[in-house]
């Protein structure tokens, strides 16, 4: 940036997003504008977020370590916002100065290359020390950032971030970032858990008695109850009049049941035919039996439908599908997501362990141009 060349080249995470910082204007000589966002605003954005429930148990977590003196814990959302902090005040305060406040856009796309933008933009852990960061503002700290994922969508919620003054650096903070992480997810599970069960309280009365195979489930597809049929953890999330397929089972149709759906079987016919059109943005038909439905689905869903085709029974691992799709075996968590997401999209068309299309589910491919 200076127009001479550094002793040591920096990482290669660090390079791609100093060039990114350029493309976007960036000054790094100076702080770039904030952009901060009204506390009614901040207010919104943590009552709508899943976060709220588990960010206590990872502020006590932090402060019961014994750097948290030395530290700052942050925890934003899936826009970068800063929406908490806690840890020791004389951090805080020199946060502040920086504009590292509560609702703070901290994406690097308004405060340069940082743990928490890039972990965004990276989709995967990220750690920065000193230079690294694109502001020299920020030159003096340290942060260590991971992106964290709700265990039942999928879907990115934000981020966890521990930061402080560079000197103060202790090599466990990686680590705890990512035990925060952990339990973050940990505990968002457990929530689920007992949601589950309390649909299955509910469930299990009205279907005691029935010959008819049926399941419960909740908003997105995971299985409460089963009554007589034997099927996996997840179907696809269901949508009100529209068959959902279920490999081996068929088509079966949802109701909805307080809190959840009941679903039962809508038609004969046990395979799952998919035609996966890409002649244009990418198209997928599925038919079972008499039931069909058509719907568009994502280039990356797409993309990881013609994986599993090509890599047949035998499957792909966590660690091939992100070599696959990302070009290294480091963006596991973005893999797992995606085919989180995909799942709440399909169900059980794709299993894991490994990631592979399902038995009783056929697939076609229209290749596009």
């Amino acid at each position: 940036m200076s127009g001479t060349r550094p002793p040591v080249p920096p990482r290669d995470i660090v390079s791609h997003s100093w060039s990114r910082m350029l493309r976007l204007g960036l000054t790094a000589d100076r702080v770039n504008k904030r952009e901060v966002f009204a506390a009614e605003e901040v207010a919104r954005r943590r009552c709508a977020s899943p976060l709220r429930d588990v960010v206590d148990r990872i502020a006590e977590m932090f402060q019961a370590t014994s750097d948290a003196a030395t530290m700052m814990l942050v925890v934003t959302d899936a826009d970068g916002a800063v929406l908490w902090r806690a840890g020791a005040s004389a951090v805080r305060r020199r946060a502040d100065e920086l504009g590292f406040t509560e609702g703070a856009d901290w994406t690097e796309a308004k405060v340069g290359t940082n743990a928490i933008g890039t972990a965004l933009a990276e989709a995967a852990p990220v750690e920065l020390l000193a230079g690294e960061h694109f502001e020299q503002g920020q030159h003096p700290w340290y942060c260590s950032a991971a992106p964290i994922h709700d265990p039942r969508t999928g879907q990115l919620l934000g981020v966890i971030d521990v930061s402080g003054p560079a000197l103060s650096l202790h090599p466990a903070v990686g680590m705890l970032v990512e035990a925060a992480t952990r339990l973050a997810e940990a505990e968002l599970w457990r929530s689920h858990q007992q949601r589950l069960d309390a649909l299955r309280q509910l469930a299990e009365p009205l279907l005691a008695g029935s010959s008819e195979p049926a399941l419960v489930v909740d908003d997105n597809g995971w299985v409460a109850h089963r009554a007589g049929v034997a099927v996996g953890d997840r179907i696809a999330a269901p949508r009100a009049g529209q068959a959902i397929a279920v490999p081996g089972l068929g088509a079966w149709l949802p109701e909805r049941l307080a809190d959840g759906w009941l679903v039962r079987p809508a038609g004969r016919g046990r395979t799952v035919l998919l035609d996966l059109d890409l002649s244009g943005p990418p198209v997928l038909r599925a038919s079972t039996g008499d039931t069909s439905w058509c719907r568009g689905i994502t280039r990356r869903h797409a993309e990881i439908l013609s994986l599993l085709h090509a890599a047949g029974p035998a499957g792909l691992t966590a660690a091939a599908l992100s070599r696959s799709l990302f070009g290294d075996p480091d963006h596991l968590v973005t893999a797992r997501a995606e085919v989180s997401r995909l799942r709440r999209l399909l169900g059980a068309v794709v299993d894991t362990r490994p990631y592979r299309l399902a038995e009783g589910v056929r697939l076609t491919i229209r290749p596009g141009r």
